[in-house]
């Protein structure tokens, strides 16, 4: 997973997802590979469908300006097929079934960055992340900072490894002010992820209805 950081900022730099409200699945999402030697299965439509079979890799989407102000979002998700328990804390080691970023910008350097290459924002530290995750051993609501992102990102667990289908809603403001202090300025990139390499496991999962407002 060494190019984590790299994949999740392409976040902001793809196609645009859908208009305030419903985030469509169907259209603005790419695939980032982790691996030159493999890479997750996605299947775009009226939700996202993944499969990993010992892989590891991210599909992003840009969202447009009209929804930079989201201050909560809202999903469903399901897992038929799941890795085991692991240790989101540890580098290596920390498969999940799936993960959803939200990446911000401060609105000044949003509006300033729309137009800039992957670069510029890799090296910009102003760039903050919130990854809700289902997977691991932790309880519903621990948090605790990436490791491939430290001092930009935070994973939020919500659910431990395991099978079922359920609906979230996530309050990105106050859970931003927790993980980075202050307001969380624009939303600017989607992103979800399947990570099964570590474990050399398999999942099938699926994401969708996700709204923000």
């Amino acid at each position: 997973m060494t190019l984590l950081r790299t994949a999740i900022l392409a976040a902001s730099l793809t196609a645009t997802a859908a208009a305030a409200g419903p985030v469509s699945f169907s259209s603005g999402w790419q695939e980032q590979r982790l691996s030159l030697f493999s890479s997750n299965d996605y299947s775009f439509g009226n939700q996202l469908s993944m499969t990993s079979d010992g892989s590891v890799s991210i599909a992003y989407a840009r969202v447009p300006q009209s929804d930079w102000q989201a201050s909560s979002a809202s999903w469903g998700w399901t897992v038929n097929q799941s890795v085991p328990a692991t240790d989101l804390r540890r580098k290596g080691g920390d498969d999940r079934n799936l993960s959803l970023y939200f990446v911000f910008l401060p609105d000044s350097k949003a509006a300033a960055m729309q137009g800039s290459g992957i670069n510029a924002l890799l090296s910009d530290s102003d760039v903050r992340v919130l990854l809700y995750t289902w997977g691991g051993n932790h309880s519903r609501g621990a948090a605790f900072p990436s490791p491939y992102l430290p001092g930009q990102g935070m994973n939020i667990a919500l659910r431990p490894a395991g099978t079922g289908s359920f609906n979230e809603s996530v309050n990105l403001a106050a859970d931003y002010a927790n993980a980075f202090g202050g307001q969380p300025g624009s939303l600017v990139g989607l992103a979800v992820s399947g990570d099964s390499d570590d474990t050399d496991s398999m999942i099938s999962a699926a994401i969708g209805n996700l709204r923000l407002n």
